[in-house]
């Protein structure tokens, strides 16, 4: 006669019978089933570094070559400057054909008579023009110079906006990693007590269910495992695609250390002006500056020298009709002080763009206040969060090595045994996740504050 033990065993499939022993004789990531719960390993010398991932995303990024061609641009524009300070050549020809000219009716004496001068007329000349003084010309070069500066601070801001992106995708792969540990060791024990929950059964001296409570739970957290490989595989595409870093599926990610970072930052974070924002307002006021002195310069004086050398009919003797040589030099002075309000129109113009541009750096100066604000908060939560968590998974250490050690003596049943090393689990995935986000936490003020991430 068979006893309830054995009963239960022969009523159990076969398939089932054998699934807890091929589970068992495949050891995750080269741990042997007598191995005990390891922690996570930690990352190698090699990681991936969050910092330079960031730099790697702004130089890959298309704008980033904005600022060579933003200089080149601006090279440009100060050769064509520089080039007014040279003589300029003009070649002009003019025929004509008057339907008057000047007549002199007088008689000279001996019988001569004024000749009148012919109806058709013609000039071929060169002309060559040499600025002496132009008061405008170092305006306009510092203006070319301003908006050089100005270009680049644009730029600069809009690839600050890579970092942000590549902290979420970093620490995203960065969570999947930690959890992927914890679930390992958790999948470790299981199968070392699956082992003897079948070991028992195949013996008598346990119900087949205890081992179908264990075979379910480490089912479970496989299922979990997949399901993380496949997110951080999704991770790390997201990153690659940042960076241009191709990152295989096994490549570990290093958490930076950042504390002493946020702690320096924090002390001056009231007078800290990092953020590219800051430059590209500098940069804005200082190029309409430059462009109200190119304003004031438009109305002073300008001094040229000149010359003309030509061949026509008449030549300089308007009373001539034959084809003469003739050349002649001369210094031009121009110089336009009334301009109708024109000018002082501009500079008003310019005043009223400084005065937008002190409200906008003011109201992102009051936004970014109020989000370094929350960002502190966090931080300090999750500091907190840290020390409770430590507290937290020793207890359930504890509570799960006594399950483990009632377990194997029998008095709890195997479902109890995975309740407790469920809680296990969760406490510990919290507290890596909590670490993970203390981290993120701490790159993503830096990032906000302009501060680059080593």
């Amino acid at each position: 006669m068979r006893t309830p033990n054995e009963q239960g065993a022969a009523a159990l499939p076969p398939l089932l019978l054998l699934l807890p022993l091929l589970l068992v004789s495949a050891p995750a990531r080269g741990q042997s089933p007598a191995q005990a719960p390891a922690p996570a390993p930690a990352p190698p010398a090699d990681s991936v570094r969050l910092g330079a991932l960031q730099d790697s995303a702004v130089a890959r990024d298309p704008r980033a070559a904005q600022l060579a061609l933003q200089r080149q641009r601006t090279t440009l524009t100060l050769d064509n400057i520089a080039s007014e300070q040279l003589p300029s050549l003009a070649a002009t020809g003019q025929a004509q054909y008057q339907s008057d000219v000047t007549r002199v009716g007088l008689t000279l004496p001996g019988g001569m008579t004024v000749p009148t001068p012919p109806h058709d007329t013609y000039d071929a000349y060169l002309s060559v023009r040499e600025p002496l003084l132009d008061p405008s010309r170092a305006p306009r070069r510092a203006v070319a110079r301003a908006q050089l500066a100005q270009s680049e601070s644009t730029v600069h801001t809009a690839l600050h906006a890579l970092r942000q992106q590549v902290n979420d995708a970093f620490f995203d792969a960065l969570t999947l990693q930690a959890e992927q540990a914890e679930l390992d060791a958790a999948i470790t024990s299981l199968r070392t007590q699956l082992a003897v929950a079948s070991s028992r059964v195949r013996n008598g001296a346990a119900l087949p269910g205890d081992s179908a409570a264990i075979m379910a739970a480490l089912l479970r957290r496989q299922q979990d495992r997949a399901q993380l490989d496949a997110s951080r595989v999704a991770s790390l595409a997201v990153l690659a695609d940042l960076t241009g870093h191709t990152l295989a599926a096994h490549e570990s990610l290093a958490r930076p250390d950042l504390a002493s970072a946020v702690a320096r930052t924090r002390a001056a974070a009231d007078t800290l002006r990092a953020r590219p924002e800051y430059a590209q307002y500098a940069a804005s006021r200082t190029l309409l500056g430059m462009q109200e002195r190119q304003v004031a310069a438009a109305t002073r004086p300008q001094l040229a020298a000149f010359t003309r050398a030509g061949y026509g009919r008449p030549g300089l003797d308007m009373l001539s009709d034959r084809f003469e040589w003739y050349w002649l030099a001369g210094v031009q002075v121009q110089w336009a002080p009334f301009t109708w309000g024109s000018n002082s129109r501009d500079r008003q113009s310019l005043d009223i763009q400084q005065q937008l541009v002190a409200t906008e750096e003011s109201a992102f100066r009051a936004a970014l206040r109020r989000s370094s604000t929350r960002a502190t908060a966090q931080l300090d939560f999750l500091e907190h969060a840290l020390a409770s968590d430590s507290s937290i998974v020793a207890l359930r250490e504890e509570s799960a090595r006594e399950a483990r050690l009632r377990y194997g003596e029998g008095v709890i049943t195997a479902a109890d045994y995975v309740d407790r090393e469920t809680d296990l689990l969760n406490s510990r995935i919290t507290r890596v996740i909590h670490r993970v986000q203390l981290s993120q936490a701490r790159a993503n003020y830096l990032t906000m504050l302009g501060i680059e991430v080593q």
